[in-house]
């Protein structure tokens, strides 16, 4: 595991603190779990965009005007 030091505003870190406070986890934690969330859209985003550039775009209008159509 990792020691990391970040800067941020005291009006930050006070919400922060509120907050972990309201779920009932420590700050460290709070921010462990904000860091999954955003890891993991992420990665959503990154096979999305593998996706995309692999597909047929002809192929992929075709099938939204069929939809239109419907």
């Amino acid at each position: 595991m990792s020691t990391l030091t970040i800067r941020l505003p005291d009006d930050t870190t006070e919400r922060l603190k509120a907050l972990a406070r309201r779920r009932g986890l420590s700050v460290n934690k709070l921010i462990e779990e904000l860091s999954t969330q955003a890891l993991a859209s992420w990665d959503t985003e990154n096979h999305f965009r593998t996706l995309a550039a692999t597909g047929d775009v002809q192929q992929a209008l075709a099938i939204l005007d069929r939809i239109d159509a419907q």
